[in-house]
């Protein structure tokens, strides 16, 4: 099996903790041969614990390291014109979300890694989350009938006064965190059609500029409502993910689900009636049937020794192995992530209180 050399920009809580670390337990399909960081110390440890070279910028490392893939996990507002770079240097590139801000950058991207030949992959690793591919394998078993709604809550409490609160850096909760639930919100509408979006944002308890708060409502005839929060000011836990349809529905965390269904061949046949409803002594009722209802749970399991989110992100890389070194389609393209910045530059749109110019 090829073992792919790989350049890792950014040597923070990204760049170190999640791909760093992951890549040196898939030792069989990459080797960390170099890494680039603007602050010694950092450079230094990734020598130590990676066995790497380290540079002080990605320029002198892509100029030094016959790399076949390079890790764009520098600061957000950094990746669409680093990874625009790379594109135009010959490089494939992994970046680290958000990929971008607008739909226009992310057509910038494409363009370049089409007229490089070169690949363009996006770490949109909850798309390989074990919970929502047994929501996508339970809503595609057809128990619970027809989805009507399926609601993303991604809360809790939290004061952040980081540089990913303000606007200039790409930060808030739409584009820290909203690209994961987005992405798997359009996964179940459906990535053929842009959703009709109504969004509220806010800023609560953010010490900087960017919304704290956001409230995406995505509708389309024939679709499930999609019904997504991000809030930083939410003391009493929600369901992270809750399905309702037509037979049944779901509810749970990325530790465990529960659903519900009944079987309509089982159900008592009913037909529309216009008159008043009476009970068996007489008296007026209310509809009211039995159903006989079957309920099953799934609860999260590691595996060979990593943890959830590990799992997600040796997905990604091995999903990418497949496609650098046999020519497979990438499995999350830069085209969904395209419709992801869609939605998004309209909820800014829509929330010029905070977003004033677009």
């Amino acid at each position: 099996m090829s073992v792919l050399k790989v350049g890792i920009i950014g040597q923070g809580r990204s760049g170190r903790n999640i791909h760093g670390n992951l890549l040196v337990k898939l030792a069989d399909k990459y080797k960390i041969v170099a890494i680039a960081d603007g602050l010694e110390e950092r450079r230094v440890r990734a020598e130590q614990e990676f066995g790497c070279k380290a540079y002080g910028t990605y320029e002198e490392m892509v100029a030094n390291e016959d790399l076949d893939l390079v890790v764009n996990a520098s600061p957000s507002d950094l990746h669409f014109p680093i990874s625009l770079d790379l594109l135009n240097k010959g490089v494939n590139v992994l970046c680290e979300k958000p990929l971008a801000k607008s739909p226009a950058e992310v057509d910038q991207l494409i363009a370049a890694a089409e007229k490089n030949g070169k690949i363009l992959a996006v770490f949109q690793q909850s798309r390989y989350m074990p919970a929502f591919v047994k929501i996508r394998e339970i809503i595609e078993s057809g128990v619970l009938g027809r989805v009507v709604q399926v609601d993303f809550t991604n809360n809790g409490f939290a004061r952040r006064w980081d540089w990913q609160t303000l606007q200039a850096n790409n930060g808030g909760n739409l584009l820290n965190t909203g690209p994961h639930p987005v992405d798997q919100a359009l996964q179940l509408f459906g990535t053929d059609i842009m959703p009709q979006i109504t969004c509220i944002m806010d800023r609560a308890n953010t010490f900087g500029d960017a919304e704290d708060y956001v409230k995406i409502i995505m509708r389309g005839q024939g679709r499930p409502t999609i019904d997504l929060e991000i809030s930083s000011c939410s003391t009493y836990p929600r369901p992270q993910f809750t399905v309702q349809g037509t037979n049944g529905g779901l509810t749970g965390n990325t530790q465990k689900l529960q659903w519900k269904y009944f079987k309509p061949e089982e159900a008592p046949e009913q037909e529309l009636t216009r008159a008043p409803l009476f009970n068996a002594n007489g008296e007026p009722a209310y509809c009211s049937e039995k159903l006989t209802w079957y309920e099953d749970s799934w609860q999260f399991e590691a595996s060979n020794g990593l943890s959830m989110f590990d799992q997600n992100t040796a997905s990604v890389y091995n999903m990418l192995h497949n496609t650098i070194t046999t020519g497979a389609p990438l499995e999350i393209t830069p085209q969904q992530v395209r419709q992801q910045m869609a939605v998004m530059e309209e909820c800014r749109r829509q929330n010029p209180q905070i977003y004033a110019n677009g």
